[in-house]
């Protein structure tokens, strides 16, 4: 019995290219299951223009450029003398009740005569048209009194409005927010043109667009790694609050909107950034296999083929001149 001999250089030749191309392919997996950092945008959560309902002149503007505001807060008051002074006749009428007093007044008197009109009647000292008399004038008096009570009311109504159009000669922030641009100064006059820009930068927003290959992997309230791109890179925890459900055809990406919490303003909105999203994104699996399609693939018209004739290994097919080294090693091998 001979004893089993180690394989031969030809072996070995003929299996190094397939265990060069699994590793390839091993290497392209696992880089496709890493996750990458795609790059983001930090923007602020809201940007609103500030105008006036009614237009006039500017008087005062309360800010500045870079001023952080709190929603409700005075910016900018127009001119309001005239409705200053329609505020004021509004409430004057509003506060008379002299009418209404002496409205109440002549109805308790009418009702009282009338009282005393059927009494009288009754014993049949007075007529039946003395009755009616004071019937009416009671209806009369009971007319006026409404009356005046209505135009109180109506009084109180236009007090609302003054009030409310001097309210609209002054200019208050809806957010909470930081001045971003300060469009006219005092003097200049308001009609269509916006005063103010404001940003709203607690919570900030961060938008990124993921490649399609990801779709269906990020899900809303997931959170996120954001590293902004400052000179200490500090990480910060973002959630996702949007996800697109339409791919653009032409960058095959999605949009994801993600909410960044900011206390205290401390990071600047348009920041450029980088997210991690924890999912895969395909990025790099695609690299993988680019790298493992330019491994040269063996062909068979360049591997050794071998027919046994005579107890030699007889070529048939022509080697690559780089192999002629090992196919004679691999013929010398056959002979021993």
């Amino acid at each position: 019995m001979k004893p089993s001999r180690p394989p031969g250089r030809a072996a070995l030749a003929r299996t190094a290219p397939l265990f060069g191309l699994s590793l390839a392919l091993g290497a392209g997996g696992v880089g496709g299951a890493a996750a990458q950092a795609l790059d983001c945008m930090i923007q602020p959560n809201q940007v609103v223009q500030i105008g006036s309902p009614v237009s006039g002149v500017v008087e005062t503007i309360a800010v500045e450029r870079g001023d952080t505001v709190k929603k409700g807060q005075v910016l900018v008051q127009l001119q309001a003398q005239v409705e200053r002074a329609a505020l004021a006749m509004a409430r004057e009428r509003a506060d008379q009740v002299g009418e209404v007093s002496a409205a109440a007044g002549a109805k308790q008197l009418a009702v009282r005569e009338l009282a005393r009109a059927n009494e009288l009647y009754g014993d049949q000292f007075v007529s039946r048209t003395y009755v009616d008399k004071a019937h009416a004038e009671a209806t009369v008096a009971g007319g006026r009194t409404e009356q005046a009570q209505e135009r109180r009311r109506i009084a109180e109504r236009e007090l609302a409005l003054a009030a409310a159009q001097l309210a609209q000669r002054t200019v208050r922030s809806p957010i909470d927010g930081v001045v971003v641009d300060r469009f006219l100064a005092p003097g200049e006059f308001v009609e269509q043109k916006p005063l103010l820009r404001i940003a709203s930068v607690d919570p900030l927003r961060v938008d990124v667009l993921v490649p399609a290959s990801a779709f269906g992997r990020v899900h809303i309230g997931a959170k996120a790694t954001v590293v902004p791109e400052l000179f200490n890179r500090s990480e910060h925890v973002a959630v996702v609050k949007t996800v697109d459900r339409v791919i653009d055809a032409a960058s095959n990406t999605f949009r994801v909107r993600l909410e960044l919490r900011n206390p205290g303003g401390e990071l600047p909105a348009g920041l450029r950034c980088k997210v991690d999203l924890g999912v895969p994104t395909g990025q790099a699996g695609a690299a993988g296999t680019s790298a493992t399609s330019a491994q040269p693939s063996p062909s068979p018209s360049a591997a050794p083929s071998a027919t046994p004739s005579a107890g030699r290994l007889t070529p048939v097919a022509a080697a690559p001149a780089g192999r002629a080294t090992v196919q004679a090693a691999a013929a010398g091998d056959a002979r021993r």
